[in-house]
């Protein structure tokens, strides 16, 4: 009994302490105002230009460093200031990313397509992909792509769009394989060290593994605390639930958004409207609740970390500009 009390003391005293450390984060202001419902993505590219995606209106906008609209590629007949014809060049967008030699890339899943355009907008080629998901650029001219039907989690296609590599094996969570695989979608980031991150979206443990540039896995960043686990354990039943049914999967995410501070691998993960922000070594620093200037809460989809600001969005609220919380603290 005295075992049994001292384990519960201390349960209760983690789950005290877990809830003292959680803030309240509320933006600044919201930012981009054209940009609210179909949001899918907030990038910085290699070039430093801003990439805003959502689909499918007004598709994609690429602001420059001083955060004019420099260019715009729609995804609705007429709106497209890319082609003459008013043709739209992408089908339906999913996430997009730039490179540092200024090529455009989006996963456009209406095409299963990678659609790749020049710094203004012109169409350079396409790279067939079933069903992409998420593209990310790497070094060298390279793109990593995650979608929903490949074996791995993971292709990268160098400049001229050939498969170069595969790698990530799915987490096993079903013993249905096409189960499983939607288990295992997941959105991409990088950091100036070419790294590749893989944020797995629906693990019932919210996880963002880390690769190296040739795809050997570094590491995992894993929220495991005690808070976490009810949410965990439910997961885990309706993936045995739905996988007795044999029906098609439809799961609720667990991981919403993740963004990666490039300068220094630190990761900031989304779990809805919930914020965490990891160390480069995966311990977790600060647990968050984000809140819109209204005091509405913002459920995130993408989220941008720059030096002195994160951006996160959120499908249908929008773009909104937060203070870095962490580098308050050290002011």
């Amino acid at each position: 009994m005295r075992v049994l009390t001292a384990m519960c003391l201390l349960v209760c005293a983690a789950g005290i302490a877990a809830a003292q450390d959680e803030d309240d984060l509320t933006a600044r202001q919201r930012i981009f105002p054209g940009v609210g419902p179909g949001l899918r993505a907030v990038k910085r590219g290699g070039d430093g230009r801003l990439y805003i995606l959502a689909s499918p209106s007004p598709g994609l906008l690429v602001f420059d460093t001083q955060g004019k609209q420099v260019l715009s590629i729609g995804e609705l007949p007429g709106a497209d200031t890319g082609t003459k014809s008013g043709r739209p060049l992408i089908t339906f967008g999913e996430d997009c990313d730039g490179a540092a030699d200024g090529k455009i890339y989006v996963a456009d899943r209406g095409a299963n397509l990678i659609q790749v355009f020049s710094s203004d907008g012109a169409p350079l080629r396409s790279i067939p992909v079933n069903a992409p998901v998420a593209v990310a650029a790497l070094p060298e001219s390279e793109v990593a792509v995650a979608t929903l039907r490949d074996p791995h989690l993971v292709i990268v296609f160098d400049k001229n769009g050939r498969d170069v590599r595969e790698f990530g094996d799915p987490e096993p969570l079903a013993e249905r394989a096409e189960l499983n695989r939607y288990l295992n979608i997941g959105q991409l980031a990088t950091d100036a060290q070419g790294h590749l991150y893989y944020a797995f979206a629906y693990l019932p443990e919210p996880t963002v593994r880390q690769y190296d540039h040739l795809g050997y896995a570094a590491q995992d960043i894993q929220y495991t605390a005690l808070e976490a686990m009810p949410a965990a354990q439910a997961a885990r039943k309706e993936i045995v639930r739905q996988e007795s049914k044999g029906k098609d999967p439809s799961f609720k995410r667990i991981l919403t958004a993740v963004g990666v501070d490039r300068t220094n691998g630190e990761v900031w993960v989304a779990l809805y409207n919930t914020l965490l922000h990891f160390d480069k070594e995966g311990n977790r620093r600060a647990t968050y609740k984000i809140y819109t200037p209204q005091g509405s809460r913002l459920e995130a989809n993408t989220i941008l970390v720059e030096q002195d600001r994160l951006i996160i969005g959120s499908d249908p609220l929008g773009i909104y500009e937060f203070e870095r919380p962490d580098k308050k603290i050290l002011k």
